[in-house]
């Protein structure tokens, strides 16, 4: 499949795409420093679409383009993360009161409810790497349903920084119940179409992640993802 997914992709997608993942996982870690020829050698392509992939995340705060000197993986603090939630707090619970005030259907919500059966499921299992997929999938589906490609783009932006983090704490962060019983109520507001309680109850989960994740990163000095 990756194969596939590699011949409909252009070299420069398929940079972002294997240096974001890099990134992400830890694999290229935070603080050091790769020539564009070094990791052009390594996705096995030439460095020119390694430059525009590299301009590209640098724009989403992931890597840092330094003349004569390739690029420096950036950290991403727990101050950093508290501006990012603060942001991700107030447009996502603007586009969960915008969702319910909708009226969609049961069927324009079965991405939403299907991420939330995934989510339960996962728990269950005590998955957490699915849990972290299905936990992406509501909150993108949700911005999505608010309606807004201003604020879909502005989460957007936020989002690799996000699942950095996510993924240096997911093994390290209580089991995460409450999350989902957060999910169930914000979903349920839309369902019956109660603007105010969507917005509330989705603000105080993402305070509540915003904390946990925070804490985390300060407790255990994560302070350079």
């Amino acid at each position: 499949m990756k194969d596939q997914d590699n011949k409909t992709l252009s070299n420069t997608q398929r940079a972002v795409r294997d240096l974001r993942q890099m990134i992400v996982s830890g694999e290229l870690a935070a603080g050091t420093d790769h020539l564009e020829s070094e990791l052009a050698a390594t996705l096995g392509m030439s460095r020119t679409p390694v430059r525009e992939a590299a301009l590209m995340l640098e724009s989403k705060g992931l890597l840092e383009m330094r003349p004569r000197k390739g690029v420096r993986i950036l950290p991403v603090s727990s101050e950093d993360m508290r501006e990012i939630y603060d942001i991700l707090t107030e447009l996502e619970s603007l586009a969960a009161q915008r969702a319910a005030e909708a009226g969609y259907s049961k069927e324009d919500l079965a991405v939403l409810a299907a991420s939330i059966a995934q989510m339960d499921k996962a728990i269950e299992t005590e998955d957490l790497e699915a849990w972290a997929k299905a936990d992406e999938l509501f909150h993108q589906e949700l911005v999505r349903l608010g309606g807004n490609k201003r604020i879909e783009a502005i989460v957007a932006m936020m989002s690799d920084q996000v699942r950095r983090a996510r993924a240096t704490t997911l093994f390290i962060r209580p089991l995460p119940v409450k999350s989902n019983e957060d999910h169930r109520a914000v979903f349920q507001a839309i369902c019956e179409g109660r603007p105010d309680e969507a917005h509330d109850r989705h603000r105080e989960h993402r305070l509540q992640a915003k904390a946990i994740l925070c804490g985390i990163l300060e407790k255990h000095r994560l302070n350079s993802l």
